[in-house]
């Protein structure tokens, strides 16, 4: 089996991990934070770098997949399913691409940069919560959560039900000679 090129791999797990912290800062700790708390505007500014990292992270993700080798869409025997992975795939750049966006949006119609990064301010200013951009942004997080969902559902389906060794395609490791079949490290 042919493995993903290793820069596209460790973008992979990278911005998996990212994605997931800045998930879970924005759902568990950002949404139970006070809005009036000055705490909260340097956890936010912890997860707008994060955000904006992922961004970068992931324009370099798209560039180095358009420019390298990378295996054929994994197939499960059924078209429907086949069809279901490549739209999930899809939908992780557009939904990814969209949380960066939506939460840049809500910083610029905000006026978050100069109170998080700049010290304009001790506390986030009320009319955050009523910005439709945020509420896009809740909206995306918990779309990109399900797929997250799917993906890791879809991951485990090719592992333990059809043992086809999808995942070391996105793992480390040497391309055996001639096969294209990775091996585990």
């Amino acid at each position: 089996m042919q493995r993903y090129h290793p820069a596209l791999v460790a973008l992979h797990w990278v911005m998996a991990l990212m994605i997931v912290v800045a998930l879970a800062a924005g759902g568990l700790l950002l949404a139970n934070m006070p809005p009036d708390s000055p705490d909260k505007v340097s956890a936010l500014g912890g997860h707008m770098v994060f955000g904006m990292a992922i961004g970068v992270l992931l324009i370099l993700r798209f560039v180095t997949r358009i420019r390298s080798t990378h295996p054929p869409h994994a197939g499960t025997g059924n078209d429907l399913l086949d069809r279901i992975g490549r739209w999930t795939h899809l939908g992780f750049y557009v939904l990814i691409a969209a949380m960066v966006l939506s939460g840049l949006a809500m910083a610029f119609g905000a006026g978050l940069f100069p109170i998080v990064f700049g010290g304009a301010a001790p506390i986030l200013p009320p009319e955050l919560q009523d910005l439709p951009q945020r509420a896009a942004h809740g909206v995306i997080a918990t779309v990109l959560v399900a797929l997250i969902a799917l993906h890791v559902a879809a991951a485990l389906y090719h592992h333990i039900v059809l043992r086809d060794g999808l995942l070391r395609r996105m793992w480390f490791g040497k391309q055996t000679a001639g096969t294209g079949e990775g091996k585990t490290p």
